[in-house]
């Protein structure tokens, strides 16, 4: 899986971009995802590696979402800290579950 998403692409910027590329990884939800080249940036969350069928670690989405909201944060309308647009936020003290 690390070589498939470390795999580098010398014409496109942004992974979700180029139409070699097969898998992503979320840093702020901890997810993989099967990139669907739909023109977007859509991806199809997966739990299982599609080549090994090992069990992936489990999706921060929700965890994500009730931090911002536990910090009064509406991350539709409000500003999100930079921190939350990486994996920083799971480092933080009051983040742990």
């Amino acid at each position: 899986m690390t070589a498939v998403l470390d795999r580098p692409c010398g014409r496109h910027d942004d992974p979700l971009d180029c139409p070699d590329a097969l898998i992503h990884f979320s840093p702020k939800f901890q997810e993989y995802g099967i990139v669907i080249h739909d023109g977007g940036a859509s991806v199809s969350v997966i739990d299982y590696c599609p080549w090994c069928g090992h069990r992936l670690p489990e999706s921060q989405r929700d965890r994500w979402f009730e931090e911002l909201e536990r910090r009064g944060i509406d991350p539709w309308e409000d500003d999100v800290p930079p921190e939350f647009e990486d994996d920083r936020w799971l480092a933080e003290p009051g983040a742990r579950g």
